[in-house]
């Protein structure tokens, strides 16, 4: 298979979820060494829970795939351009590549913006629609510290 049949796989996957009612119109699989290691479709519907988009998902089941949460030498395949929440997401799993199908703009058009979350994040923390504040950062700091001189530890 090569990137666009994958692509298109996102996109069938998008559809499925929502022929099922669980979501939005996104669809997301991994792909590592010619392998599809993971896929899903938005189930924020479903499953009640707003982190549960297509990317992250696909993300989740890779990860318990491998059984290993870096997905080195992973790619993303996904319907549409990945939000603040999903391009973190395959940040902190590693992934090598992304690629998409509708952008942002498209996903926009019809009610799905990431705008608001974009300019919020360009904000200070104090700032924001959902303010949050530092505090007890003396105490947290040695939580951390205890971390940093474990022996044992899993670097992320």
């Amino acid at each position: 298979m090569n990137h666009d049949d994958y692509l298109r796989r996102a996109l069938q996957l998008a559809a499925e979820g929502m022929r099922r009612g669980e979501g939005g119109p996104f669809g997301a699989l991994i792909v590592r060494d010619g392998e599809i290691i993971g896929e899903a479709w938005n189930q924020v519907v479903a499953n009640n829970d707003p982190s549960a988009h297509a990317e992250v998902m696909a993300i989740r089941r890779a990860a318990a795939h491998i059984e290993h949460f870096h997905l080195h030498g992973a790619r993303l395949y996904t319907s549409c351009e990945p939000c603040p929440m999903c391009l973190g997401a395959a940040y902190w799993a590693h992934i090598d590549r992304i690629y998409y199908a509708a952008n942002g703009e498209d996903a926009a058009a019809v009610g799905f913006s990431d705008d608001f979350i974009l300019q919020q994040l360009r904000l200070p923390a104090g700032e924001r629609a959902i303010p949050a504040e530092n505090r007890l950062r003396d105490e947290g700091r040695k939580v951390f510290e205890r971390y940093a001189e474990l022996s044992a530890k899993t670097d992320y």
